[in-house]
């Protein structure tokens, strides 16, 4: 698969805390290795948050990596940091949160600007003047569906990317009349799960939010008909909304679009290796890859 036009698509990956010793170990790979790899993609960024973080949200954090390591390894490959921090409850009281102020003024020094993943607008203005190296980007959680507020978000000079909601992903006509501007700052967030219909991703979203905050409110019950079997690949890759490779070189980067949300914190490492497998890995070389990964280092992904 060739990208003639040399037009580059990033990948935003999933897991900056959550998957620290899979990126340990794919990460150089992906460097030494570059001729493994499609050359019209490159990592544009990875994101997450550490665990017990208070403004998180999204999903319940569980990484558990040193945070200056994350760091390091970030700096050392000259990757983008995001730190997802989208709780969409937060007051006034919580913008002193002592763990988040400090993640923010250490990746505040990265060489690669680090951005941050908002929802709550009090959180953006506080970060917009007191760590102002920090870029933003407009949270999926928001649940943006109507298009008009997907361009009213757009036009906001406060978001270098807004990630819409999935079901808009498809919505060709609508975005072909975004200005070039406009373009540059979508993020498709491209393997969602979730039930295409499902009418409840504001409430699952709050209900992690108010978790993040330790309200003691009783976990979301998702009501999807599918929802007892979990994340699948193959089910995701089922989905109306679902962005495979063929649809990222055929009719998403031709059109000026180049960001691509993968989606999984909340998933096992193994799972996330079969996501870098599939969208960036030349299908020649996925064994070679899966080899250096499972068998060249000491990495437990299950």
């Amino acid at each position: 698969m060739q990208n003639q036009n040399k037009v580059t698509a990033y990948y935003h990956l999933p897991g900056l805390f959550e998957f620290y010793e899979l990126y340990k170990t794919f990460l150089p790979i992906f460097r030494e290795n570059r001729e493994f790899f499609y050359d019209w993609c490159e990592i544009g960024s990875i994101y997450g948050a550490p665990e017990g973080s208070l403004w998180g949200g999204g999903r319940t954090s569980f990484g558990s990596a040193n945070a200056k390591d994350v760091f390091g390894l970030m700096n050392d490959f000259k990757i983008s940091a995001r730190l997802t921090f989208s709780n969409s409850l937060l007051r006034q009281e919580h913008l002193s949160d002592e763990q988040c102020n400090s993640l923010c003024s250490l990746f505040e020094k990265s060489c690669v600007q680090s951005g941050v993943i908002v929802h709550s607008d009090l959180l953006a203005d506080y970060l917009k003047i007191n760590f102002p190296n920090l870029y933003l980007v407009s949270s999926t959680t928001k649940v943006l569906t109507d298009f008009e507020d997907l361009r009213n978000e757009l036009d906001r000079p406060d978001f270098k990317y807004v990630v819409p909601d999935f079901r808009l992903n498809k919505s060709f006509e609508k975005f072909s009349s975004l200005s070039d501007s406009q373009k540059s700052k979508v993020e498709f967030l491209c393997n969602e799960c979730c039930n295409f219909g499902c009418k409840d991703r504001k409430a699952c979203y709050k209900n992690v939010s108010q978790k993040n905050l330790c309200e003691d409110v009783p976990d979301h019950k998702c009501t999807a008909p599918d929802a007892a079997g979990g994340y699948r690949f193959s089910k995701a890759m089922k989905n109306p909304g679902f962005i495979g490779i063929q649809d990222i070189l055929d009719s998403y980067l031709p059109f000026g679009f180049s960001n691509f949300k993968i989606e999984g914190r909340g998933l096992g490492s193994a799972v996330v290796f079969e996501f870098l497998l599939y969208y960036m890995t030349k299908p020649e070389h996925i064994l070679e890859v899966r080899e250096k990964v499972y068998l060249d280092s000491m990495l437990d992904l299950f």
